[in-house]
């Protein structure tokens, strides 16, 4: 991975629907460069997916943070099961008391209940606190 190809990253990070045209400019490429570098890096998985990014609160829903403390360490069959619920945005792991941080989200708060109850029975989770999140003041 190159410059350039950190650029068109960072440009797709803030934008994953600039147009192709935008990105060449910015990076100084043709299109078609752009567009080949962009199938590399998914086929890579350097870029693993796109997404929109939901006003929850416009739409009635919530979000939270999930704080997870597992059984033992390293656990990468609970951290699969984690991530591969579709309510979990992000999933961090930790050094210290916590070993993971969790953030959740719905649509609607029985959703939200819904899915911090999947993640909390999932053997090898030995205890899982929710804290409902307020406000996000930065997006990302």
């Amino acid at each position: 991975m190159d410059f350039i190809d950190r650029q068109i990253i960072e440009l797709l990070r803030r934008d994953a629907r600039l147009p192709l045209k935008t990105i060449a400019g910015t990076v100084g490429l043709a299109r078609s460069s752009v567009r080949s570098r962009i199938a590399r890096l998914e086929a890579e998985e350097l870029i693993t997916g796109y997404r929109a990014q939901v006003a929850l609160e416009k739409a009635g829903g919530a979000a939270a943070i999930v704080s997870i403390e597992l059984a033992s360490t390293p656990m990468p069959d609970v951290i699969a099961a984690i991530v591969g619920d579709p309510a979990v945005d992000r999933c961090y792991s930790l050094a210290g008391e916590i070993d993971l941080l969790v953030e959740i989200s719905d649509v609607s708060c029985a959703g939200l209940n819904a899915a911090r109850d999947r993640l909390s029975v999932i053997p090898g989770v030995v205890r899982a606190k929710t804290s409902l999140i307020l406000k996000r003041d930065k997006a990302g």
